[in-house]
């Protein structure tokens, strides 16, 4: 797992079967305790082998390639019935597995694994614990229009010294 994603709230997935390619938007709903990436814990909810069901946000990816109806094809209804490729180590409060972004689900139509994950739903937050532990020195060779050692001690209250 140590190079993997989790997937979390927000995720982007879509099914090999749609006829237009389209995605759609992972909602968690087997919990409301477990957060990754996210400060605050109010948005990044993890996903787990639990978001079974009518668990994405439209619930569809357009018209059906597995439903042709005469000249056309039906729309897609998505319910997710199972999850593979998940991370077996770890089971969280709601029983369920920590979903990945190489995690597949299946659907009753198209059938075993036609649901992939496109982005996991994660995105990049900087917290004070971060800026805190940034090499000053380095930073400034990288970036010499930031006082990084000055931003750091306005952070934690410290005066700032004349040079």
């Amino acid at each position: 797992m140590a190079k993997k994603h989790l997937v979390v709230q927000g995720a982007t997935v879509k099914c090999k079967f749609s006829v237009v390619p389209k995605t759609d938007i992972l909602l968690v709903k087997s919990h409301q305790k477990h957060y990754a990436n996210d400060n605050d814990a109010e948005n990044k909810l993890v996903a787990t082998t639990k978001e079974i069901g009518q668990t994405l946000e439209k619930n569809t990816f357009g018209k059906c390639k597995k439903q042709p109806s005469g000249n056309d094809y039906l729309p897609c209804q998505v319910i997710l019935t199972e999850w593979s490729e998940f991370y077996e180590k770890v089971t969280l409060s709601n029983q369920g597995k920590i979903l990945l972004e190489d995690s597949k689900a299946t659907c009753p139509i198209g059938g075993k694994d036609c649901i992939e994950v496109v982005n996991h739903g994660q995105k990049v937050e900087i917290s004070i614990s971060n800026i805190m532990s940034t090499n000053a020195m380095l930073h400034k060779q990288i970036n010499p229009l930031v006082d990084m050692e000055a931003f750091q001690n306005r952070l934690v209250g410290k005066p700032e010294v004349e040079k």
